[in-house]
């Protein structure tokens, strides 16, 4: 997992800037019931789409992050709506919010354990008939049908934590069932050869260790593809909504 402490201050110009956090600030507030008017941002990092949501008439947001990196950025963008907290065990008391919003998370945790520890502490602190707001199967959006997709095709790949499947079973055993699914374009998320190999050297893809054989020779299939700059074509990511029972 990466050092999201370090990535701060490159992580909203290497992940698509200002038009992938309209797009998915307007796709999680698609998702929201009418009337919510409290809404607490997991895993908030920057902020970026943080400010996007809290631009939204009527609603109150709060950021929670655990890197503080992060978690400054985010408050100089949201004043005095920024927390510092984890979102496996979140500072806030039970039913503090109408909604909550986990984008691009799950898919981070090394486990099905943790996910779900995520999610049940968003169904905690949702009241009544409140609604978690969660992408999943991010890692499967990345693959577009390019020719990068096809270099990388014989990577390992371990069944992923963000698995809709899988979520849906998470929130299930919290009490929380299916309330709508919309996508939203990852805007700048496009992978080129270039930047697929320079993720390779940071250790993006956990399942490819940067100084290992298998890295070292899907580097040499990378750097043989035509047009190493140009970007193909930007993921597709989904969103779940899940209920909190009204009683």
């Amino acid at each position: 997992m990466l050092d999201y402490g370090k990535e701060a201050v490159r992580y909203d110009a290497s992940r698509g800037g200002e038009p992938r956090a309209v797009a998915a600030a307007e796709a999680v507030c698609s998702l929201l019931p009418a009337g919510t008017g409290a809404l607490l941002d997991v895993a908030c990092g920057t902020g970026l789409v943080t400010r996007r949501l809290v631009a939204r008439p009527g609603l109150r947001v709060v950021g929670v992050d655990a890197a503080y990196a992060m978690a400054r950025m985010a408050a100089d963008r949201v004043p005095g709506g920024i927390v510092l907290g984890d979102s496996r065990s979140l500072p806030f008391r039970d039913g503090t919010f109408d909604a909550a919003s986990a984008v691009w998370l799950l898919h981070l945790l090394p486990d099905p354990d943790e996910a779900a520890a995520v999610v049940g502490e968003c169904a905690r602190v949702l009241r009544p008939g409140g609604v978690l707001v969660t992408t999943v199967d991010k890692a499967a959006a990345h693959d577009v049908g390019s020719d990068i997709d096809a270099v990388l095709a014989g990577r390992p790949v371990r069944a992923p934590v963000d698995g809709a499947a899988r979520v849906e079973q998470y929130a299930a055993a919290y009490g929380l069932t299916r309330a709508g699914r919309t996508r939203f374009l990852g805007h700048g998320q496009g992978r080129s050869p270039r930047s697929t190999i320079e993720d390779l050297r940071r250790g993006w893809f956990t399942s490819v260790p940067p100084d290992s054989p298998l890295a070292a020779r899907f580097e040499r299939r990378l750097a043989e593809l035509p047009d190493q700059g140009a970007r193909r074509p930007d993921p597709q990511f989904t969103l779940q909504a899940f209920r909190k029972s009204p009683g």
